[in-house]
Parts: C-alpha cells; sequence; structure tokens
C-alpha cells in the first residue's frame, strides 16, 4: 500500500508541475499582452472566465474526443489543468503590471529604455509577487482537480479515491485524499514564500 500512494504521490506532483509550467510559460505572455492591448486583453479574458466556469467533469468529457489533445490518460487531465490554471496566472500578471506606479514607468522611458526592455527589467521584476500568487492559486486548484482526472485514466492520487468509492473502503480513500491534501498545502506555503520573497 504505501509503495502504491508513493508512486500515485509522484505521479500526481509529475502531472500538476508539467501543468502549471505550461501555464507559466503561456500564462504570463498571455497577460503581458492584454496589458499592451486592453481591448484584446478584455476578449481574452472573458474567454477564460468561461473555461474556468465548465465543471472538470465536463471539460474531460470535452475533451477526450478531441483528437491529438483528448483521449483517455495522462495527456487529457494535463491539458485539463492547464487551461483551469491559466486564469489565476493570467489574471494575477495583469493585476501585477497594472498595479506598477505609473512614475516608475516613466522614468523607465525617460531613461531610454524601450518597451522590451521596461517590460523586463522594471514591469515584469515588479510584478513578481502578484505572479507568484496566481501560481500559487493554480498549483493549489491544480492539485485538486487532478484527482478528478483518474476518472479518465489520468492517474495519480485520484486513483485510489476512486478505487476507495468504488470498493467503500474508507482507507483507500484517505490513502488518496490526505498525500493530495498534504501537497495542496505544500504548494501553498513554498508560494506563499516566494510571494514575500519577491515582495522584500
Amino acid at each position: 500500500m504505501t509503495s502504491e500512494i508513493l508512486r500515485a504521490t509522484a505521479q500526481h506532483v509529475m502531472i500538476v508541475a508539467v501543468a502549471v509550467i505550461v501555464a507559466a510559460a503561456a500564462g504570463i505572455p498571455i497577460g503581458v499582452l492584454c496589458v499592451r492591448h486592453p481591448r484584446t486583453g478584455r476578449v481574452v479574458l472573458r474567454v477564460i472566465d468561461i473555461v474556468q466556469t465548465i465543471p472538470s467533469l465536463a471539460m474531460f468529457g470535452f475533451l477526450i474526443p478531441l483528437p491529438l489533445l483528448g483521449g483517455i490518460g495522462v495527456r487529457t487531465a494535463i491539458i485539463a489543468l492547464i487551461l483551469y490554471s491559466l486564469l489565476p496566472i493570467v489574471r494575477n500578471t495583469v493585476t501585477g503590471i497594472n498595479g506598477i506606479d505609473p512614475l516608475v514607468r516613466e522614468a523607465a522611458i525617460v531613461l531610454g529604455m524601450t518597451d522590451n526592455q521596461r517590460l523586463a527589467r522594471v514591469e515584469l521584476p515588479l510584478a513578481l509577487p502578484s505572479i507568484f500568487g496566481g501560481l500559487r492559486i493554480a498549483t493549489v486548484i491544480a492539485i485538486g482537480v487532478a484527482t478528478i482526472g483518474a476518472a479518465v485514466g489520468g492517474g495519480g492520487l485520484g486513483t485510489l479515491i476512486f478505487r476507495g468509492v468504488a470498493m467503500v473502503d474508507t482507507t483507500r480513500i484517505l490513502a488518496g485524499a490526505l498525500p493530495a491534501a498534504g501537497l495542496a498545502l505544500v504548494a501553498d506555503l513554498v508560494f506563499a514564500w516566494l510571494e514575500r520573497l519577491a515582495s522584500s
């Protein structure tokens, strides 16, 4: 049982890590785009908002029949997690950049910085606490939603939970639920620390 829990936990961590890293790689540039082009940004944010409102089981159901992206297995779970992780990352990136003092931006312009230089040297570093806050929320959400991914063969700790429910076995349910809760708590603490570090 212990080896099964460790294997499921490792798979759960892998699924969540891949999903959040991909979501961050896509979400931060999307957030920057939303700030640079507000009209387009409002449309993009509405679309991401709509995705977030889709119940997780329904999302998995929509993804399964899609060619290349869908199917039964880990890939579908990861894609669903990426979609769910985008909203907090994009919104917090937008909030962080928009929250920068306009005088700081003006100083960067006076110093002759280009838009890209201002973004890399001023805006993103100052927005880091907010971005880490978005990553924190995204990771905790992904850990929870990943347990449901077992319904489509996504693996992870949800496998133990679903098996426990099917067998009416409380011990097996807890074997999946407790490590998932522990992972969410650890992730929350780590990102809270990174958020404070970026603020100092």
